[in-house]
C-alpha cells in the first residue's frame, strides 16, 4: 500500500473493536466468541463464562464448560502463563510461540522455580507417557512423577498451586486441564482433552495464524503490544517484526492518533467508518477487552486510574466503558452493582441498561448505583 497510511482516532478503533468482540452485535454461540476473542482468559472460571455470556444474543449459563465437555475447546496455561480456554487451532499457535521463547532455559526461571532446562525435560518426557492415556488429579500425576527415577527432587514444585514447573509442558503442548473430578484440577494430553488437536505448527507458521487473529480482535496494534498479550515480551524482538514483515500485503500500517501500528489490510474500510457507539457497558473481571491492549494502553485506561484496574496480585478489576474506553469500575454486593466512576458518573439511564444486560449475562436481577 502506497502512500501516507490510513489514519485512525482511538475512538474508530474503540468502535470496531466493541463490533470485533461481539459487544455491541452479539454473537450466535459461545464457540464464535472463543474464537473471535483469540481465548478467553480462565484463570477465574466465573468471570470467562460471564465474558462469553455478555458477548451471546442468548446467554447460557456455564456456556463454556459446555464446550469443554463437548471437546470442542481446551483448557491450559497459555498467553502470560495464565490460564485460558481456546480453540484447537489458535491453542496449537499460541503455544507453539510461547514455547518458541525457551523462557524455562534462562538463568532467571531456574532461580526462581528451581528447575533446570535439563529437569524440565526429563519431566516433560516423563508427563507426556503418563498423560498418553489418562486424565489424573495433581495429587495422582504428582505421585506418578517422583516415582520416576531423578524426579522425585520435584515433589514441591510440581504441587505448587502456580503451577511454575507444569507451564513450559503446557506451553509444549504435553499437557493441560482435564474435566474438573469433584472439584479437583485435572490434567491430561491436549489430544484426549480436544477433538482434531493439530499439534504444535512450526513458530512461523503459528506466528501467521495467531497475529491476524490477534489484529482481528484488539487490532490495530503494534507488534510489541501483540507481544506483551502473548508473553510479556519474551519474544525477541527482530523474530517479532519478521513475522509481522512476512504477513506481507495481509498487513497495512496505519497510523491512530499519530501512533504507528498495523491492522489487517481486510478490515480497513470497516474501521475507516467506525463510528462511536453510545450507552454504557459493565464488563467483568479479566475481560479480553482490557487484556487484548493491556491496561498500560493509556488511550483505553487513564494512567491516573490504571491500578484501580490493574490490582495487586494480577487482579484486573470488573470496569466500565463509555464510549469505548474505561471510564470507572464496579463491584458486586449481593444484588447491587456498585459503580466508582473515575470522574463525571455515567447517565442513570444508561448505567441501568447496563446493569439489564448483565443481569440477563449473570442469570440474576441485578441493580446499579454509584458507590
Amino acid at each position: 500500500m502506497s502512500g501516507a497510511p490510513l489514519r485512525l482516532t482511538a475512538a474508530q478503533v474503540f468502535a470496531w473493536r466493541l463490533r470485533r468482540q461481539f459487544l455491541t452485535e452479539p454473537a450466535g454461540s459461545a464457540l464464535a466468541v472463543v474464537r473471535r476473542l483469540a481465548g478467553v482468559q480462565a484463570q477465574v472460571a466465573s468471570a470467562a463464562e460471564l465474558a462469553v455470556a455478555l458477548r451471546c444474543a442468548e446467554p447460557a449459563a456455564d456456556a463454556l464448560a459446555e464446550l469443554l465437555g463437548a471437546r470442542k475447546v481446551l483448557r491450559t496455561w497459555a498467553m502470560r502463563g495464565t490460564l485460558h480456554v481456546l480453540t484447537p487451532e489458535l491453542a496449537a499457535a499460541a503455544l507453539a510461540l510461547m514455547a518458541s521463547a525457551r523462557t524455562w532455559e534462562k538463568p532467571v526461571w531456574t532461580r526462581n522455580f528451581g528447575a533446570t532446562p535439563e529437569q524440565i525435560t526429563a519431566l516433560g518426557a516423563a508427563v507426556a507417557e503418563i498423560l498418553a492415556a489418562a486424565t489424573l488429579s495433581r495429587e495422582e500425576l504428582v505421585a506418578a512423577v517422583i516415582a520416576r527415577p531423578g524426579l522425585g527432587h520435584l515433589d514441591e514444585q510440581l504441587r505448587s498451586g502456580w503451577g511454575a514447573v507444569l507451564k513450559p509442558l503446557a506451553w509444549q503442548g504435553i499437557l493441560c486441564h482435564g474435566a474438573a473430578q469433584g472439584g479437583r484440577v485435572t490434567f491430561t494430553s491436549p489430544a484426549r482433552a480436544v477433538t482434531g488437536w493439530p499439534g504444535l505448527p512450526e513458530p512461523d507458521a503459528a506466528a501467521a495464524t495467531l497475529i491476524p487473529a490477534y489484529l482481528g480482535a484488539y487490532g490495530p496494534a503494534a507488534p510489541e503490544t501483540f507481544d506483551t498479550w502473548l508473553s510479556r515480551n519474551a519474544l525477541r524482538k527482530t523474530v517479532l517484526r519478521r513475522w509481522f514483515a512476512e504477513l506481507g500485503n495481509a498487513l497495512t500500517p496505519v497510523e491512530v492518533d499519530g501512533r504507528g501500528c498495523f491492522a489487517r489490510t481486510e478490515d480497513l474500510d470497516e474501521l475507516a467508518a467506525a463510528k462511536p457507539v453510545p450507552g454504557v457497558l459493565l464488563l467483568g473481571s479479566f475481560d479480553q477487552y482490557v487484556l487484548g491492549p493491556g491496561t498500560t494502553d493509556t488511550a483505553l485506561v487513564p494512567a491516573a486510574h490504571r491500578t484501580a484496574v490493574s490490582r495487586p496480585g494480577g487482579w484486573i478489576s470488573p470496569v466500565v466503558i463509555e464510549g469505548g474506553r474505561v471510564t470507572g469500575t464496579w463491584e458486586r454486593e449481593g444484588d447491587d452493582i456498585v459503580v466508582t466512576p473515575f470522574g463525571k458518573a455515567p447517565p442513570a439511564r444508561a448505567l441501568d441498561a447496563a446493569a439489564a444486560r448483565l443481569s440477563s449475562a449473570a442469570g440474576t436481577k441485578l441493580r446499579a448505583r454509584l458507590g
